[in-house]
């Protein structure tokens, strides 16, 4: 998380590593996405919060079942 002037910023990395994490994105979160995996709030949106509540607990569900490593390395050969 980073605190700008006018904004605070929410990076979540799980989003840039496996995108397949976004579908089903409900349209209103995907218009505070800047770049891959940075969300940007300029005020207090419960219903956005949850939501990304909830895409972060999926991906830290994603990469802390112990497969991590295994999907990595197909991914790169």
């Amino acid at each position: 998380m980073r605190l700008g002037k006018a904004y605070v910023s929410f990076y979540l990395m799980s989003v840039y590593a496996s995108p397949d994490l976004l579908k089903g994105m409900s349209p209103e979160l995907k218009k505070r996405m800047q770049g891959k995996s940075c969300f940007n709030f300029k005020e207090v949106d419960e219903k956005l919060f949850k939501e990304l509540a909830q895409l972060t607990r999926a991906g830290a569900a994603q990469f802390s079942d112990g497969k991590f490593i295994d999907r990595l390395r197909k991914t790169q050969g």
